[in-house]
């Protein structure tokens, strides 16, 4: 059932630390916050504290601990990332404070998108099956204001024919990692694709392009 968050519960996601903690329950199941506190770099306090957070607003949700070995620590709290449609309205339709929230989220989650795209690129150790489990695609099409939209519903009624209960996921199955990004290109003008600057990619020359990685920025309707 699609979830639109509050201003305020987009608040409390648009943080670095609280979308880390989010994504690690997300990409590896359930975990107490000592466990999180190891596999992030943070301390105990950190997490309990953005646990709640996240928690306040129906991100996260307390669940019972792991079988085998992991439950004789019971005792411990353990959490689990709530899984849910968040859909947030159109651009058009947000407010100034809403948008920069928004835009900030979406900043940080590019970011980190980016460093797990690049962490598997550099995966040499992946054998198997595996190792070719890597498809990619970019392309360009063209499509009338509304269709968008159109393109995203079935982008997730595809992604939904693959979901299915734990206990029917077949062996051998991992957590894959999907994203979806459309938006219009800009309007020919005279030197409006020469890069300069921060959007100067790396290895490509431009006035003053400084090192590092290319600035990333949110698609026109982020959802």
């Amino acid at each position: 059932m699609p979830f639109t968050p509050s201003l305020e519960a987009l608040k409390a996601l648009a943080h670095p630390r609280r979308l880390r903690v989010l994504d690690q329950l997300t990409r590896h199941g359930p975990a107490t916050s000592a466990r999180l506190a190891r596999d992030l770099g943070l301390n105990t306090g950190a997490t309990s504290y953005h646990l709640r957070a996240l928690a306040a607003h129906g991100f996260v949700e307390e669940t019972d601990p792991a079988e085998g070995p992991e439950a004789a620590r019971a005792r411990e709290r353990w959490w689990r990332a709530v899984a849910q449609d968040l859909r947030l309205p159109p651009r058009s339709e947000q407010d100034p404070e809403t948008r920069a929230v928004v835009d900030q989220m979406n900043r940080l989650a590019y970011v980190s998108d980016l460093r797990l795209f690049a962490q598997r690129q550099g995966a040499d150790e992946e054998s198997g099956p595996w190792r070719d489990a890597f498809p990619y695609s970019r392309g360009t099409v063209r499509l009338t204001p509304e269709e968008p939209r159109q393109l995203f519903d079935d982008h997730v009624a595809l992604l939904n024919r693959y979901r299915r209960p734990e206990d029917e996921t077949p062996a051998g199955a991992r957590t894959v990692l999907t994203r979806f990004l459309a938006f219009p290109a800009p309007e020919r003008h005279p030197g409006a694709d020469a890069p300069s600057g921060a959007d100067a990619p790396p290895g490509v020359d431009g006035p003053s392009a400084p090192d590092g990685p290319p600035t990333t920025t949110p698609p026109a309707d982020p959802s």
